[in-house]
């Protein structure tokens, strides 16, 4: 659902909150974005997303509680609307294919260019896939 301004919500979950806060503040120097939740792990992911209805979820990995492939799953089920968008440090061929499995929309690594982050999650936002990662890994 996206804002009246027809900006994208967005939800950041990130057990980190230095991350958390460098992302908002990359986010928000693009006024198509509007940060409208975050979440330090999985399971209080899970209990916000219904709330605030995010278009898209930026999402760790190697996260407290919940990690962020399984509650990317639950996510997913819970707000279909929601498209998912890894953001980790962890680019391991094991995590990419278990959050694509999972219904991921994309994985990203956390040291991309600021540009490259916007635009993945407006390529996202419009419900197409994005990754950075090899694409010879086995498909679904």
């Amino acid at each position: 659902m996206t804002e009246a301004n027809g900006a994208i919500r967005v939800m950041l979950v990130d057990d980190d909150d230095l991350v958390r806060r460098g992302i908002r503040l990359i986010l928000s120097s693009d006024p198509t974005l509007d940060v409208v939740a975050e979440a330090e792990d999985g399971d209080i992911a899970l209990r916000r997303a219904p709330h605030h209805h995010p278009d898209v979820v930026l999402m760790d990995v190697r996260m407290p509680q919940m990690d962020g492939i399984t509650a990317t799953r639950e996510l997913i089920a819970r707000v279909p609307d929601a498209r998912v968008l890894i953001l980790t440090t962890f680019d391991e061929d094991e995590y990419v294919i278990g959050a694509l499995r999972a219904g991921a929309s994309g994985f990203l690594v956390k040291d991309m260019g600021l540009d490259d982050i916007l635009d993945a999650v407006r390529v996202v936002a419009a419900g197409l896939m994005t990754s950075t990662t090899p694409s010879n890994l086995p498909a679904r």
